[in-house]
């Protein structure tokens, strides 16, 4: 019986950048015109919970208004012909709204809540805008599903398994220096063929084959490689 290939992809900024997500980090530090740790560090809900609250508030409005692009896509058609697992540290839902079916969110999801001191997962309802004292049915009190600094990022043994586990990677629009998931790269074994997009980044890895393209132009080609088609 056929089996097919396990092909792993990791994803980050760059792949949504172009549905006009802005990327997570700007060289100022600043993010959305708010500084990177103020809103993104545990640190700085325990400072100024409305600050941090608004923020994923405004976040979540603007996902409402892109859509995955070609390299999403892309990657939901190689479903035909792989085993695809997704690794993003992104938290927005454009693999999911694409078509992807096996997606792992390293840094939790702009689509859900969670309670603070339970973790209890739930859907993001329509409309609803998060303050200080929102709490769930039960009344726990309520935060973005999104994995802060200074937390720790639980699918990270998940992420390694699939890594060690794949035939081939793909890595997609992320500079792999934010820890712990940076460290995913040295779960690859040598033997596995894997394919950095970006038009910049360059990791000093022989077996690394580098398309010096956008997200959406690398993935065109990629996926023709791939696929023979």
């Amino acid at each position: 019986m056929y089996r097919k290939k396990r092909l792993v992809v990791i994803t980050g900024a760059g792949i949504s950048a172009e549905s006009g997500i802005k990327t997570f980090r700007d060289s100022d530090g600043t993010w959305e015109k708010y500084n990177v740790m103020d809103v993104a560090h545990i640190d700085g809900w325990r400072k100024n919970r409305q600050l941090v609250l608004d923020f994923y508030n405004e976040r979540r409005q603007q996902l409402k208004n892109v859509v995955p692009n070609s390299a999403h896509l892309d990657l939901v058609k190689l479903e035909k012909y792989y085993d695809v697992q997704i690794i993003t540290q992104n938290v927005d839902d454009l693999h999911e709204r694409a078509g992807s079916t096996k997606v792992l969110h390293l840094h939790g999801e702009l689509t859900k809540l969670r309670t603070f001191n339970t973790h209890k997962i739930s859907d993001w309802p329509e409309n609803f805008e998060l303050v200080t004292n929102s709490c769930d049915e039960n009344g726990e009190l309520l935060r973005p599903h999104i994995v802060w600094f200074g937390e720790d990022v639980s699918n990270m043994g998940y992420a390694r398994l699939m890594i060690m586990d794949a035939e081939i990677v793909i890595i997609i629009g992320t500079s792999l220096q934010v820890y712990p998931a940076a460290k995913l790269i040295d779960c690859i074994e040598d033997r596995v063929p894997t394919y950095l997009i970006d038009p910049n980044k360059q990791f000093n890895l022989f077996n690394i084959k580098h398309i010096k393209e956008n997200a959406t132009v690398g993935m065109e080609s990629l996926l023709k490689q791939l696929t023979y088609e």
